[in-house]
């Protein structure tokens, strides 16, 4: 009974050191840390974006993404642009067409980016080319940034094609 004792009372002041090591490690990067837990820490509901059919203003190549495959094959989209100018969503229940900043060509590691800003979001699309055949499927993730720091990150699915 006396090596239980013993062995649970080592036990327990080893767990407790493993903490307060954890603590101590974090030193100047704890501030870096904290910033990043913050914005992690606030729920995806402060930025709210919704699904809409595919927009009647894309005629021709477009990209288009939704939330998963799933959403995707059964056309809950959350994301379209025309290959070029305007990328439209609806974020905060209002439907937005916003000028896109940049896109990538595509070329360099089979990566898409996109850079979408106005007075009230900067949205960045990033995305790994999953095969290519007329259209390009890609899987990654869409970033929505408010100005207060509000932050949001969805999983995408979609393609991009003519």
């Amino acid at each position: 009974m006396k090596y239980i004792f013993v062995f649970a009372t080592a036990l327990l002041l080893t767990a407790c050191k493993k903490e307060t090591q954890t603590d101590t490690n974090k030193g100047s990067d704890s501030t870096e840390i904290l910033k990043k837990d913050s914005i992690i820490e606030k729920p995806n509901s402060a930025i709210s974006v919704e699904t809409f059919p595919f927009p009647t203003e894309i005629k021709e190549c477009s990209c288009y993404f939704a939330r998963s495959k799933k959403d995707f094959e059964n056309e809950n989209y959350i994301y379209a642009d025309n290959a070029g100018t305007l990328a439209y969503m609806k974020i905060d229940g209002k439907r937005l067409a916003l000028p896109l900043i940049s896109s990538s060509d595509m070329e360099v590691d089979d990566v898409l980016t996109k850079e979408i800003e106005n007075e009230n979001y900067k949205i960045s699309v990033k995305g790994k080319k999953l095969k290519s055949e007329e259209a390009m499927l890609f899987d990654g993730t869409l970033t929505i940034e408010k100005p207060d720091g509000t932050k949001t990150v969805i999983p995408i699915y979609g393609e991009c094609g003519c």
